[in-house]
């Protein structure tokens, strides 16, 4: 099957940190989280900075809770929204491992997942980290424009969330599934506006969650969960209705968003929270909770991403989006 990858012998998430930043701590999903910094700047010189020490904290954490240090991982995967994917390599110059730097935006803990997923299934890795981090204020000024600059934002924009993710893969043991993944491709409808990633992206996580029912041979129903990563409110609808008008509309209190989750009702969050951070915490501290104490057993998480370049889109070009999905489930692999 082109694209997915059933993975017989299924690698197991055995450890995972999540890691936030000050107004993540105000949110409903607190309680999952592992570790909060004070402020945005933490003990670095820039905001850009102190994204890799969200990153190589979540990491750490990671490496803890598995009794394990950096020496004993075969390879970390990792990358973040900035230009050179900065603070995974800071990352992985602390952790000083192999490396492979990796970006498809917001859906790159998905993207990790899957190529570490890869690595262990096939018996040339025993033991994978991988992660992924934003931090708003570098991904604004980056992308968008600094906070500081005070620009009115429209209601379709969402919130880059300020947190790292990390979730720690190995070939045997106790731990969470991942039984599949369905790489996604590029989708692009056409969407030129940096401040509704919502409808740019929903279409690529519609294209790539129906192909994962089509090859897999599953259905809505089959899942306890389904969870995009980062469309919030507008795109979330949007991505309902696509899924619909393919046969494949699931019950709407089965089909969650991590950028809704992450800030609930927070009004400075808009639409909801968004970034590379943003899915990758929610799934390594909240959801991998709900797995572990078996209040779902089985989840379809669709990680999206816009793969926009901000001189691009001052160009008036287009966005091209992309959404790829792992299969996550409750169960030991002990082989």
């Amino acid at each position: 099957m082109k694209g997915t990858w059933i993975f017989n012998n299924a690698p197991l998430i055995t450890a995972g940190g999540a890691v936030g930043g000050k107004d993540e701590k105000n949110g409903p999903l607190a309680a999952y989280f592992d570790s909060f910094f004070a402020d945005d700047v933490t003990q670095a010189n820039s905001y850009e900075e102190a994204e890799g020490f969200f990153l190589s904290r979540a990491a750490q954490i990671a490496l803890n809770k598995a009794s394990l240090s950096s020496g004993d991982i075969d390879l970390f995967i990792a990358g973040d929204l900035m230009n050179q994917i900065t603070s995974a390599t800071y990352t992985a110059a602390y952790l000083n491992a192999p490396y492979l730097g990796i970006f498809s935006a917001c859906a790159t803990v998905c993207e990790a997942l899957a190529m570490g997923g890869l690595a262990v299934a096939s018996g040339k890795c025993q033991k994978v980290l991988v992660g992924s981090v934003s931090h708003n204020k570098s991904a604004e000024r980056q992308f968008r424009y600094p906070n500081e600059y005070g620009s009115q934002k429209p209601p379709t924009c969402q919130k880059t969330a300020t947190a790292a993710g990390a979730l720690l893969l190995a070939d045997k043991g106790q731990g969470i599934m991942l039984e599949s993944v369905t790489v996604g491709r590029v989708v692009d409808y056409g969407i030129n506006d940096p401040l509704n990633m919502g409808a740019a992206m929903a279409p690529a996580a519609a294209d790539t969650i129906c192909k994962h029912f089509s090859q897999t041979k599953t259905s809505p129903a089959d899942y306890d969960l389904i969870l995009s990563g980062d469309l919030g409110k507008m795109g979330r609808e949007l991505l309902f209705d696509l899924l619909s008008s393919q046969g494949y509309g699931p019950d709407k209190q089965r089909l969650k968003d991590c950028g809704l989750l992450l800030y609930g009702e927070q009004k400075d969050a808009f639409c909801g929270g968004s970034g590379a951070g943003c899915i990758a915490s929610v799934l390594a501290g909240y959801l991998c909770n709900l797995l572990q104490n078996r209040v779902v057993t089985r989840i379809l998480v669709a990680a999206t991403g816009a793969l926009l370049s901000p001189n691009w889109v001052k160009q008036g070009n287009t966005i091209p989006c992309i959404s790829h999905a792992v299969s996550l489930r409750v169960g030991d692999n002990n082989a």
